[in-house]
């Protein structure tokens, strides 16, 4: 059983995204568990501080480096002897991938350090964490909206908290391209039809034309996937 744990310093963000849907119920129900880690509570002033004017100067504040790493420290001595990994959430990470959740929910401990405001001490990224991950190339306020997306991504993954196993194995990317294209009730809506194979009954049919449709939706939206399929022809040589 993964035991999720969030470093961060808004802990009432999560209230929603880890209280309803697929996530709420895999917490709920024991499949996983989660612990929400305030780093205020790892400081040793007054005024709880966790972050600071940058180095070198420039604008905004810095996330502190010791709140993370005695945060990291309790939780490593929680961890001890099990599988762990400890990541930290930022827009200078690299892209999170369908294989990550895949590995991820073998874990015993995932370890997500939520980024804000211009940035976390490089030391952590260096030195405390395994990896530095984005969930993609755009900037948002902070790394809590993205560790609501890694938990669901990763929970998803975990057997029995999706009640059909058949509707992970046709997620998109779990075959490198996206999923294909799903149709449901009225056949004909504003009259656009249901591609009339879908409706044949000819499983040989609808799992060719699934297949196709996968390829096409893939091309059409996310051909960086089938680089294979991509690649411009060499130039001529001159002369």
């Amino acid at each position: 059983m993964v035991k999720f744990h969030v470093l961060t310093i808004l802990p009432e963000f999560f209230e929603g995204p880890f209280r309803s849907g697929v996530t709420g119920r895999a917490l709920q129900s024991g499949k996983a568990d989660l612990e929400l880690v305030n780093l205020r509570d790892f400081t040793e002033d007054i005024h709880r501080t966790v972050d600071d004017r940058p180095y070198g100067g420039g604008p905004g504040m810095v996330l502190k480096a010791e709140p993370i790493a005695r945060a990291l420290d309790r939780i490593r001595e929680e961890a001890k002897g099990a599988s762990a990994r400890v990541v930290l959430l930022s827009a200078q990470g690299r892209v999170f991938r369908q294989k990550d959740a895949e590995s991820w929910a073998e874990l015993d401990h995932l370890i997500l350090i939520c980024g804000r405001y211009e940035g976390v001490d490089e030391r952590v990224a260096l030195h405390l964490a395994d990896e530095e991950i984005s969930i993609g190339d755009f900037v948002i306020s902070g790394g809590e909206a993205a560790a609501a997306v890694i938990v669901d991504a990763v929970l998803r993954r975990i057997p029995g908290v999706v009640g059909k196993w058949e509707s992970i194995v046709t997620d998109s990317f779990m075959a490198g391209i996206l999923g294909y294209p799903q149709y449901t009730r009225p056949a004909e809506f504003r009259g656009w039809a249901v591609p009339e194979v879908l409706a044949g009954g000819d499983h040989k049919k609808i799992q060719r034309w699934r297949e196709e449709a996968a390829l096409s939706k893939t091309e059409r939206n996310r051909p960086d996937l089938l680089p294979d399929r991509h690649q411009e022809p060499a130039d001529e040589p001159l002369g």
